[in-house]
């Protein structure tokens, strides 16, 4: 997710300029075709073309704001799963051995938090284990994946070594979905604690509605991550853009035909039909750029710069709970890189 409220200039031009640039040096060409070749039927009413514009403005909003859907709705599982593990701990500090500050009691609600912890940062493992980010990257992706690879935190190893024994590590990591099989253990842990009585009946079943409210939230994130954004709405979008702003130039020799007719008669000078190309990329730009925003944001759980913070999340979560753990060593918040927070 990007974290800064303007986006960064540089990072502006870099993905603007080359666009626009594609658009300028099609609608010079265009223009070389209309003013030097004769092929005077280039020239094309503007209405008809405005028409096309519309209705794919129209249908690029209706993409954005699905694909924003999807991301808002990432966004509300995550923070439901930071509300969730805050009320785990605290039940689990309140209700398991209670009133007993023995070391063994502690140890007990320490493996239950810990293993909380485990199963934050296995869903997230799990929700990047698949990314359409391995089939042909594009090249500025891959290098931004490239050197911002040691901040992704994606090995599974280091990642749940900190919250799991060297056993229970071992048992969970061949299972098809680690995270699922955490919570399940999870239920069984407080079943044990309930039947050696360090956990009543009543404090079972407020445990189990937390441990009900995470398979919930992880079975969303999962339906986000298993259903692509419909296809037939992203491929058309993207080809009805593309048709629309290669014909732009010819709707501008419409509007800037004068002008451009004007400019095979001066000497070596492509002022007069300045306007034409400027419009034209200008016009390129916007309209790829709208439809590329939606693209951008239709995998809330990938590794772009418009991603749920999961690392971030995952962090604020342990700080939390060790801290009701009363631990003196909290790992310091994620840090943002190049105004990237993942």
């Amino acid at each position: 997710m990007l974290h800064t409220r303007r986006l960064p200039t540089t990072m502006v031009l870099r993905i603007g300029l080359l666009s626009a640039s594609v658009f300028a040096l099609w609608a010079l060409f265009v223009y070389a075709l209309y003013a030097f070749a004769g092929f005077r039927f280039l020239r094309v009413p503007f209405l008809p073309i405005a028409t096309i514009g519309t209705a794919v403005a129209f249908y690029v909003g209706f993409k954005n704001n699905a694909a924003y859907d999807r991301f808002w709705e990432g966004r509300k599982i995550w923070g439901g799963i930071v509300n969730s593990s805050r009320t785990w701990s605290t039940f689990v500090l309140s209700y398991v051995h209670p009133g007993d500050d023995s070391e063994e009691a502690h140890d007990v609600r320490r493996e239950l938090i810990y293993r909380q912890l485990a199963w934050i940062n296995a869903l997230r493992l799990q929700l990047r284990k698949t990314s359409r980010f391995f089939d042909r990257p594009a090249a500025a992706t891959r290098r931004r994946l490239e050197a911002h690879a040691e901040h992704m935190r994606n090995d599974w190893g280091t990642e749940l070594t900190p919250f799991l024994d060297a056993d229970e590590l071992q048992a969970v990591t061949p299972f098809a979905n680690p995270a699922a099989n955490l919570l399940t253990t999870q239920g069984r842990r407080l079943a044990d604690l309930k039947a050696a009585a360090h956990l009543d009946l009543f404090h079972q079943i407020q445990l189990m509605t937390v441990v009900e409210e995470l398979y919930a939230l992880q079975g969303k994130a999962e339906r986000i991550k298993a259903t692509p954004f419909p296809r037939q709405y992203a491929e058309y979008g993207r080809t009805f853009t593309r048709v629309f702003v290669l014909l732009v130039p010819f709707g501008m020799l419409d509007v800037f035909g004068d002008q451009v007719l004007a400019a095979t008669t001066q000497a070596a000078t492509l002022a007069p039909v300045l306007p034409m190309i400027i419009a034209s990329a200008l016009v390129g730009w916007v309209f790829v750029t709208m439809e590329a925003i939606g693209d951008a944001s239709e995998d809330p759980f990938e590794r772009s710069m418009n991603d749920v913070p999961m690392n971030a999340l995952c962090r604020v979560i342990e700080r939390d709970l060790r801290q009701m753990l009363g631990e003196a060593e909290i790992p310091d918040p994620e840090q943002p890189v190049d105004h990237i927070l993942y």
